[in-house]
C-alpha cells in the first residue's frame, strides 16, 4: 500500500499537469476507429484509427439519404418493387406493389434503418440500384470521402462497401447542413403513410441537443454509430466503428469535446477585425476555431491592395490569416471600414460646408 501510494500522487499530479496543458487525451472508448470532429471547422478533436478502412453497416445510409434528397422530390409517389420488397435484413416492412411517398420512405430508411427503403428508394431517384450507388460514389468524392466504397445503398456487408471513421465524420458535417435530413434524422416518433416509426437512435432520449444521425450493425461490421450534438452553438459529430459500447462512448466523447475544445469566434461579420494605418478593417464573413486550453490563434493581415484614396467601404482589400502552431487554419476577406477621399475633395468639401 505504502509503495503504490507515491506511485498514484505521481500518476495525479501527471493527469493534472496535463489538464491544465490541454494536451491530455481525457477520453477513451471501446471502438475499433473513431473520431470526434467539430462541424464547422472540420478539427478533429479525438481520433483511433479514424483512416482505417471498414465496414460501415446501416451507417450508409446516410449517404443514400443526402443523395435522394439532393436528387429526387419528397412529395414523389414510389411504387415500391418486388426486389426492394424483399430485400434482408432490418426493414421498414414495405409490400409489393404499394406506393407511397419519398419521404415517407426516407423516414423508414433513416428511423427503421429499411434496407428495403433504401433499395427503393435507389430505384426511384437513380433509375436504378447500380446508378444510384454511381451517384453515391460521386459524392462521396465531392465530399473529399478519399478512403471509401460503396457497393449499395443500405450497407450490406460487401467487399467494394467500405469507409473510414473519418470520412464518415465528414459526410455527417455534409449531412448536419441538410435541413431536411435533420428534421427526419432528429424526430423520435413518426406516424406519416399509415405507418407509425420509431428511431432507432437510443440517444435522441439519452442526451440533451443530440441531432440525430444513423446507427447500424451486421455481424461482420459490428455495431457502428454516426451522430451530432450542439450544445452552446457549438456543433460536433462523433464516429464509432465496431463498438460494443457506442451509447456510452458517444456521450463520453461529447462530454470531452464540448469542455476541452469550445468553440471560439476569431471573426465576426462585419466587425473591426483590425486597423491598418488609421482604417478599420472589417470581417468579411465570420469565422470561429475550437481551441483547448492554453491554445490561442494567430492573425496575420495580407492586403492585396494600398489604403489608399479613393476608396469606398466596403471594398474588398485583403484577407486575414489565422493560425495555430505555426499551421494556417482558416482566412476571412477584409473590407475597407470607411470610405476614403482625396485630401483636395475633402478640403473642397470642408470650404463647401463654410458658405
Amino acid at each position: 500500500m505504502s509503495k503504490q501510494f507515491p506511485r498514484r500522487v505521481g500518476t495525479l499530479f501527471l493527469i493534472l499537469a496535463c489538464l491544465l496543458a490541454g494536451r491530455v487525451e481525457a477520453v477513451e472508448v471501446s471502438a475499433s476507429a473513431a473520431v470526434l470532429m467539430d462541424m464547422d471547422s472540420g478539427r478533429v478533436l479525438y481520433e483511433r484509427n479514424a483512416k482505417t478502412r471498414m465496414l460501415i453497416a446501416s451507417t450508409t445510409k446516410i449517404l443514400t439519404a443526402l443523395v435522394a434528397i439532393r436528387d429526387g422530390v419528397l412529395s414523389d409517389t414510389v411504387k415500391v418493387s418486388r426486389e426492394a420488397a424483399y430485400t434482408e435484413g432490418s426493414s421498414m416492412y414495405l409490400k409489393g406493389g404499394e406506393e407511397l411517398t419519398l419521404e415517407t420512405l426516407l423516414y423508414g430508411l433513416l428511423l427503421c434503418s429499411g434496407n428495403d427503403a433504401a433499395v427503393a428508394v435507389a430505384e426511384h431517384v437513380g433509375g436504378g440500384v447500380e446508378g444510384f450507388v454511381e451517384r453515391m460514389n460521386e459524392t462521396a468524392l465531392e465530399l473529399g470521402m478519399e478512403d471509401s466504397s460503396f457497393a449499395n445503398p443500405n450497407g450490406l456487408d460487401d467487399e467494394e462497401h467500405y469507409s473510414t471513421a473519418y470520412d464518415m465524420a465528414l459526410l455527417a458535417c455534409a449531412a448536419m447542413k441538410n435541413e431536411t435530413l435533420v428534421r427526419i434524422a432528429s424526430t423520435r416518433t413518426v406516424t406519416i403513410g399509415g405507418r407509425t416509426m420509431t428511431n432507432h437512435n437510443k440517444l435522441l432520449g439519452y442526451m440533451d441537443g443530440c441531432l440525430g444521425l444513423k446507427t447500424g450493425y451486421t455481424r461482420a461490421a459490428g455495431r457502428t454509430l454516426v451522430s451530432c450534438a450542439e450544445r452552446n452553438g457549438q456543433r460536433l459529430i462523433a464516429v464509432t466503428l465496431q463498438d460494443g459500447n457506442d451509447w456510452a462512448d458517444h456521450q463520453s466523447l461529447y462530454d470531452y469535446g464540448f469542455q476541452a475544445y469550445p468553440s471560439k469566434r476569431a471573426a465576426q461579420l462585419g466587425h473591426e477585425l483590425a486597423q491598418k494605418d488609421g482604417v478599420p478593417l472589417l470581417a468579411a464573413d465570420s469565422f470561429t476555431w475550437p481551441l483547448a486550453q492554453g491554445e490561442a490563434l494567430e492573425t496575420s493581415i495580407k492586403l492585396d491592395r494600398p489604403l489608399a484614396a479613393p476608396l469606398r467601404a466596403g471594398t474588398r482589400v485583403g484577407e486575414a490569416v489565422f493560425t495555430l502552431n505555426g499551421k494556417e487554419v482558416g482566412r476571412v476577406g477584409l473590407l475597407c471600414g470607411e470610405t476614403l477621399v482625396p485630401k483636395v475633395e475633402s478640403a473642397m468639401n470642408t470650404l463647401r460646408s463654410y458658405r
